[in-house]
């Protein structure tokens, strides 16, 4: 039986995998570039006429295409795995929850999705090994 856990954030995710004795870790990393500079821009908005345009929105939505082409890609190694456990720090968890919606023999693996603040590579590990042990 394989168990998942999965911590997230928004520069990468770890799928710890165990399964029998053995142990391992898997990490994708994101392509979200939130401060990206465009060549040649030097003002935040527009001004044409008596109209101020912004692309703000434009940003918004290409952070959110990169953030749900990596929250895919991590949907795609869970695909295989019978229970599944997502922590991590901000809201990331909360998206990929989202998605694994769509997929409802996946959703019924989800066992549990809490919040954990920055933690080192063993502690991860540690994490998800005592949430299954229970």
């Amino acid at each position: 039986m394989k168990k998942a856990g999965i911590w997230l954030d928004q520069k990468e995710a770890k799928v710890i995998t165990l399964a029998d004795d053995s142990e391992e870790i898997r990490t994708i990393y994101s392509q979200i570039e939130t401060r990206e500079r465009t060549p040649g821009e030097s003002k935040i908005y527009g001004r044409f006429g008596k109209q101020y345009l912004s692309d703000e929105k434009t940003r918004e939505i290409k952070i959110d295409a990169q953030l749900k082409r990596y929250l895919n890609e991590v949907i795609q190694t869970l695909e295989d795995k019978d229970e599944l456990m997502i922590f991590g720090p901000g809201k990331t968890k909360k998206e990929l929850e989202k998605l694994i919606r769509n997929h409802p023999r996946m959703y019924a693996k989800l066992k549990e999705i809490k919040i954990a603040k920055q933690m080192t590579e063993n502690q991860k590990v540690a994490y998800v090994k005592d949430f299954f042990a229970n």
